[in-house]
């Protein structure tokens, strides 16, 4: 009996030590898995795996096929001959493309022959930049080309002279034009609006163009918000994302069907559904969609009545404290799905379609995951200062001990109205975070989609409102537990979290001993001057500072960090990307230049060739360390 004891105790010890704790340089070695589709046949996944080299500031990417129901996973080299390209038409006469096509004169050098060596850029309206670029007078045009003899031919721009992008920047791609099954019509994404009308405006529409006779229409002219993604099905139905509201980019989210006659919305009658992706079943009737819920993602299923007047059905295919962050396509019963959780970076899975239940197909990072001791992540309700439940997820350290002490760290998720699920991040991820020994507390406020319409667009126009009270209502819960170190809090954050650490830090009442704050919004007047996306700031404000006699406009602004310096006491440290025109570079100078005025210990780390994120691999290193050396000064 003591040999056996002996031998436990040995065997629990050793597995305790032996457990590695994630570090950011572990990190930064992990393979990062994209989706590319499934094979002709569909019996094989392709997918691709990007591995960062620190060392050489750059990635390697190598691809991959594992079969549909398991097995082990096979480098390849011919990844184009696998899948089939839905940019040929079904006849196989035709093929799309995009390409940049100048269409106006912007610089000094385009506008001045005698002066090709001059450095400057000649704007008449808003839109100048966008995301991390300057506007160089080319616009993204989709183009159309006869296949001869397996080859594309002299390609047709089909949106000649016209300042319009498509794909949309800056995040659009192949999925912003499409072909109709009856290889006669091409379907494409577009905001056919310029300059200071598409700064202001988030009216994107759905445009056919016919083949044969080279004319244009507009298949979604009636709906003044948001329409993208259009994907048919083999009878010709086609499908899209939609939002009703020009101007609000976090409107609900629905999928909308069209037969060629009649429209219908088939998400319309869930309050809580807000659709981040989709794709059409096989057989044409279902269509499966990706929503969050509960601070999760999850797959769903919706049917599609068709002619037949009926409300559509929606089931919940999954379930479970992860994400379901992709749909790659379906095979026989089952659908191939991309998922993620805290503690571990994206995956496929098989999911089959009757029971939701999944299997992991591919183990790009289990040799890692395999020997780190894993961070538990607890949901826990609290009760806000309205009254409501809110979700708050809070993740512990490998081995946790509560008879211990740990600091705690309040995480600020960005948006304002993007949900706060099992991401998994190479940035702020949460597995690192607790593995260097904090306790994190990440709150579901206000603002966020998967609770409810109501719940969703309670922070617009009210940034400094609820959603701060929300936030601290969250920490103060948790920190009725012993185990928080209460003399050791910190709170951090990127974008609309940014903000919310500039916000808390005037109002934290002592509960906060340190402050990161990345790309945040400090000065709303500054930000409404310069940030690029105008219908952002119009909707989120309810107006522009200047609008004296706008009650709302006013009590926005009003809220503005920096009206409320004066109150700051604690020590901050500010990151700021110098590409970033979202939220542009002043707003971290401002914030770290009053911080240091009115001296307080505070840091500054600038990344001049960062846009909102940070995507160089030896930058993000900087980053890494930058973050938790501030928390060691700061929370002894």
């Amino acid at each position: 009996m003591r040999k056996l004891l002996l031998i436990w105790l040995l065997a629990t010890s050793y597995n305790s030590f032996s457990q590695n704790l994630m570090t950011p340089d572990l990190l930064w070695k992990l393979g990062r898995l994209s989706a590319l589709g499934l094979s002709k046949d569909k019996k094989f996944v392709v997918y691709s795996v990007s591995t960062p080299d620190v060392s050489m500031n750059k990635s390697t990417r190598k691809t991959y096929i594992v079969p549909v129901n398991g097995g082990n996973a096979v480098e390849v080299s011919n990844a184009d001959s696998l899948l089939a390209n839905d940019k040929i038409s079904p006849d196989r006469k035709y093929m799309i493309s995009s390409n940049d096509v100048r269409v106006m004169n912007i610089t000094g050098a385009d506008n001045y022959a005698d002066l090709p060596q001059s450095n400057a850029y000649i704007y008449t309206s808003l839109n100048y930049r966008h995301w991390d670029e300057w506007e160089d007078g080319k616009f993204g045009h989709v183009f159309i080309a006869p296949v001869v003899d397996g080859k594309p031919g002299e390609a047709k721009d089909i949106m000649p002279n016209e300042a319009f992008d498509c794909p949309q920047k800056p995040f659009g791609g192949d999925e912003d034009f499409v072909w109709n099954p009856d290889s006669k019509h091409v379907v494409y994404v577009c905001k056919k609006k310029f300059g200071t009308d598409y700064a202001t405006s988030t009216n994107t529409d759905l445009y056919e163009y016919d083949v044969t006779d080279g004319t244009t229409k507009n298949l979604t002219q009636e709906n003044k918000g948001y329409d993208v993604n259009p994907a048919y099905n083999a009878n010709g139905q086609l499908a899209w994302l939609s939002m009703k509201r020009d101007g609000y980019e976090a409107d609900k989210q629905d999928i909308i069907v069209w037969d060629g006659k009649t429209k219908q919305n088939l998400t319309a009658q869930r309050d809580d559904i807000y659709v981040e992706s989709f794709r059409w079943s096989d057989d044409n009737r279902n269509i499966f969609f990706i929503a969050p819920v509960n601070g999760t993602l999850q797959l769903f299923a919706v049917n599609y009545p068709g002619v037949i007047k009926m409300i559509p059905v929606i089931r919940q295919l999954t379930k479970g404290d992860f994400d379901v962050t992709g749909i790659v396509g379906q095979s026989g019963n089952t659908l191939i799905v991309s998922r993620t959780d805290m503690n571990h970076a994206t995956e496929l899975y098989s999911a089959k379609i009757s029971d939701g239940s999944m299997v992991q197909l591919t183990h790009t990072n289990d040799a890692v995951y395999n020997s780190l001791g894993m961070c538990k992540t607890e949901r826990r309700f609290v009760t806000t200062t309205d009254n409501k439940q809110m979700l708050v997820w809070v993740i512990y350290p490998p081995n946790f001990d509560a008879s211990k002490k740990y600091p705690t760290l309040l995480y600020c998720q960005g948006g304002p109205q993007s949900s706060l699920t099992q991401f998994y991040s190479f940035r702020w991820n949460f597995q690192l975070m607790a593995s260097n020994g904090y306790i994190i507390v990440a709150p579901c406020r206000r603002g966020m989609p998967g609770f409810g319409t109501k719940w969703n667009e309670q922070v617009s126009k009210d940034w400094g409102g609820q959603v701060i009270k929300d936030y601290l209502s969250a920490i103060d819960a948790v920190s009725k537990e012993k185990f928080v170190d209460t003399s050791r809090r910190g709170c951090i954050g990127a974008s609309f979290g940014g903000f919310s650490v500039f916000a808390l830090a005037a109002v934290h009442n002592h509960r906060f001993k340190t402050f990161i704050s990345h790309d945040g919004v400090f000065d709303f007047r500054s930000e409404y001057g310069t940030t690029d996306e105008m219908w952002f700031e119009n909707w989120e404000k309810g107006g522009a500072y200047w609008q004296k006699t706008n009650a709302t406009a006013q009590r926005s602004f009003s809220q503005s960090p920096s009206n409320f310096v004066d109150k700051w006491n604690t020590p901050i440290m500010i990151v700021q990307g110098g590409k970033d025109y979202r939220v542009p570079v002043e707003q971290g100078q401002q914030a770290f230049q009053a911080a240091q005025l009115r001296g307080i210990k505070s840091k500054f780390l600038y990344l001049p060739d960062e846009n909102h994120w940070v995507l160089h691999a030896q930058t993000a290193m900087v980053w890494q360390r930058e973050f938790y050396k501030w928390l060691t000064e700061t929370l002894q």
